[in-house]
């Protein structure tokens, strides 16, 4: 009763990383809130997941393994999620935003006529006074997310519904492991309590799923380029460079929009969120949409021409000047001294 739950999407007999990034996080939360952590896991053939999910602090797993649920549908996951929610009663419950998070959540939300709040980019637990009816809410769940465009940063509360839901972006939060020893209970679930004849109507026939040719969120340098790069064609000198660092190229969305990268090397509130041992943002004014994927890097070198860019404020080395004439210095002189 009143816990943090996670839900876990599991692919394969993995879990995702955006799950693993939420149960480090549950685990803060459910440290301040003084109650357990707890996580669902839906899918067939578990028997490994226990051993993914325990390391991070989980005091009992719910598991669903049934050969119907090797492949994500809707309605089943739904109401395994919604039995287990009636049944548990957390205080709060989170959702990567991925397309299953973004597929589930909502329908959680709806059931139990709670709040939710999307592509939360921090959580954090709070107090909040009312003014209007003079009542102070005491452990709320903030929820802070872009808002506007991104123009603002808003914090959500739920003050008087539960559970407080949130979904929350691949690579915001951290991912920690509390102790490899650390071990939980095993709650298993029978699908046939939750889910009825008509959940499974819809069946995958056959699946197919591209994998990602670009994988920015495991490199440890990224050269990122904004719509200030010029072109397509001068995003070559940006892949000339992250190549020579072993590093892979990024852009901000106003540089994806004009056709110079693909999208899926997209930083930011739209695109991946990253945390690389080296950002090096060429050309990017450093809006906050953009902010929210990558100032988490552990260092950061701007180079833009305009002395005012906000990127400049939060880098640790900024670089006033034209892309042309930086990026290939420092490709010159790398070369020079790697020799």
């Amino acid at each position: 009763m009143n816990n943090v739950i996670i839900y876990c999407e599991v692919e394969d007999g993995q879990v995702a990383e955006v799950s693993l990034e939420l149960l480090t996080k549950g685990r803060s939360l459910a440290n301040q809130l003084h109650c357990q952590l707890e996580a669902i896991a839906i899918g067939s053939g578990m028997e490994n997941i226990p051993d993914q999910v325990f390391p991070y602090g989980v005091d009992l797993l719910h598991i669903a393994d049934d050969q119907r649920l090797v492949h994500y549908t809707t309605m089943p996951h739904a109401s395994i999620i919604l039995g287990v929610f009636q049944k548990e009663q957390p205080q709060v419950g989170l959702f990567g935003a991925s397309f299953i998070g973004r597929d589930l959540a909502p329908r959680i939300a709806s059931a139990l006529k709670c709040g939710l709040t999307a592509d939360c980019t921090q959580l954090e637990i709070g107090d909040h006074f009312e003014k209007k009816n003079e009542t102070e809410y005491k452990n709320l769940l903030y929820q802070i997310r872009p808002a506007f465009g991104g123009n603002i940063i808003a914090t959500i509360i739920n003050p008087e519904t539960r559970p407080q839901l949130a979904t929350v972006r691949e690579g915001v939060m951290k991912k920690e492991i509390l102790s490899t020893s650390y071990r939980g209970e095993v709650s298993k679930i029978s699908a046939d309590d939750f889910v009825s004849n008509a959940d499974f109507a819809v069946k995958i026939i056959e699946r197919h799923m591209e994998q990602r040719k670009v994988n920015i969120k495991a490199a440890p340098i990224i050269v990122a380029g904004g719509y200030g790069v010029g072109s397509k064609e001068n995003f070559n000198l940006l892949f000339e460079l992250a190549s020579l660092l072993g590093g892979e190229v990024g852009a901000s969305r106003a540089a994806v929009d004009a056709g110079f990268v693909d999208h899926e090397r997209q930083v930011g509130q739209t695109g991946v969120t990253v945390r690389p041992k080296l950002y090096i943002a060429c050309g990017i004014s450093g809006q906050i949409q953009h902010r929210a994927g990558m100032e988490e890097s552990a260092m950061i070198i701007s180079i833009n021409n305009d002395p005012n860019a906000p990127i400049h404020h939060i880098a640790d080395y900024a670089i006033v000047g034209e892309i042309s004439d930086v990026i290939p210095q420092m490709i010159r002189y790398y070369k020079q001294n790697s020799k």
